[in-house]
């Protein structure tokens, strides 16, 4: 037989009903307490407290709060009125049972709505995570059919200068060629004119004994042009004549070099010198231009196309001893963490971002590029780990340097997602 509670206290308000039930010395728990608008129950073994009320309440509003061996109500008026009494007053057996029914059946049918409504939320968040995968994927074919469009229109301009070059070669062959021939032929008339003013002189000669000068106006014949030609002096002896060019370490000319960033070269250079001499044993196989930390860097993502073909592993191989040359640029890093993000290697692609956001400061527009690749790369290397809290950081600093980008827009607004569906999981 169930103990039934007696002792309780009430007050009211024009809104609201305070309820207070003492229960000493057991454990209470919101599965003990069952409530509908009109019905009210606190079960727990051996006690039993029930009341069917005297109105009807707010159920979904009104609040119970357990602790010091007290349950206190906040039971919300559906209308606004003073109740004569907590409980209905003269109720049958059969009423009060009447009543018991309904409250378990409106139960019942609430627990069914809210589920149902679940289960319609939990199906409209599915759709939604759908949609925005599709329109995620959609977004990246998008990107990557644009970036070969653009690989394309750049291959095909490039093949329009080449030929262009070529034409412009043969045009200036062919100018060359008809100028020497011009010369050519311009030598055979010279020739040709000094044959015939050889084979005019001596008949000249002997005209020139037959007839005599005579005096006064006129006197100068044609004979003393040639007298004044055979008088010319004779042409100069040859010598050799010595050239002192400037000494250069490039191989252009000075009024086409670059003194700045030559000399920055250089400075480089020493610098990967010397980090070179530190270990000969381990470089003494390369070339002069394998030392160059560009030139590795170039190795690593274009001129054997390690990373296009998917061969991360020897592009890591060349970004790692390219840092060994030169420690202080930041795309090798940043290139080094792209492969590392290929092969899965994510705590070294989050230490590459970190060392590249560390030597892209002071933050400057010419380094911006730079700072969104690092930003995003760590951001996406914390994701697969499943720290979603500190990648969605790094895309929100990427969208501060770059608001206008909507792919990291949209990956960032889909880790939101992840974080809400993990927090909503525990």
């Amino acid at each position: 037989m169930p103990v039934w509670l007696r002792e309780y206290s009430w007050r009211q308000t024009g809104s609201a009903v305070y309820l207070s039930l003492p229960l000493r010395g057991v454990r209470v728990t919101p599965a003990n307490i069952f409530c509908t608008d009109q019905y009210l129950k606190v079960s727990i073994p051996p006690f039993l407290f029930e009341a069917i009320l005297y109105a009807p309440i707010d159920d979904t509003n009104s609040t119970a709060k357990i602790g010091n061996g007290i349950i206190f109500f906040t039971l919300y008026k559906k209308e606004m009125a003073m109740w004569d009494s907590l409980t209905l007053a003269n109720a049958n057996k059969e009423k009060l049972q009447h009543l018991r029914e309904n409250a378990v059946l409106k139960a019942h049918e609430k627990a069914k709505e809210e589920t149902e409504a679940k289960k319609v939320t939990k199906q409209e968040h599915k759709k939604y995570a759908l949609e925005a995968t599709m329109k995620l994927e959609e977004a990246e074919r998008k990107r990557i059919e644009d970036l070969k469009e653009k690989e394309r229109q750049k291959v095909t301009k490039e093949l329009e200068l080449w030929k262009k070059e070529q034409k412009d070669a043969e045009k200036q062959k062919r100018i060359q060629k008809e100028g020497e021939l011009y010369q050519q032929l311009e030598q055979l008339k010279e020739k040709k004119k000094e044959e015939i003013n050889k084979t005019r002189i001596p008949n000249e000669g002997t005209s020139k004994t037959r007839l005599k000068p005579t005096k006064g106006h006129g006197s100068c014949s044609m004979f003393s042009e040639n007298l004044k030609e055979e008088q010319l002096p004779a042409p100069r002896s040859a010598a050799t004549i010595k050239i002192n060019f400037t000494s250069r370490v490039f191989p252009t000319a000075l009024r086409e070099s670059r003194i700045a960033e030559e000399e920055e070269w250089l400075r480089k250079q020493a610098e990967a010198r010397r980090t070179v001499s530190a270990d000969l044993s381990e470089l003494e196989d390369l070339k002069e231009e394998e030392k160059n930390p560009e030139w590795l860097k170039d190795k690593g993502k274009h001129r054997c196309k390690m990373f296009a073909t998917g061969n991360y592993l020897a592009a890591v191989n060349a970004y790692n001893l390219a840092v060994r040359l030169n420690s202080k640029l930041p795309l090798l890093y940043l290139n080094r963490a792209a492969c590392h993000l290929k092969l899965r290697n994510l705590h070294k692609a989050i230490e590459d971002s970190s060392k590249a956001l560390e030597l892209l400061t002071p933050p400057v527009p010419d380094n911006e590029n730079a700072r969104v690749k690092a930003y995003v790369r760590r951001g996406t290397a914390f994701c697969q780990l499943e720290l979603y809290t500190e990648g969605l950081q790094d895309y929100e600093a990427a969208l501060k340097i770059d608001p206008k980008n909507k792919t990291i827009e949209k990956d960032a607004e889909k880790i939101r997602h992840l974080i809400q569906g993990t927090m909503q999981d525990y």
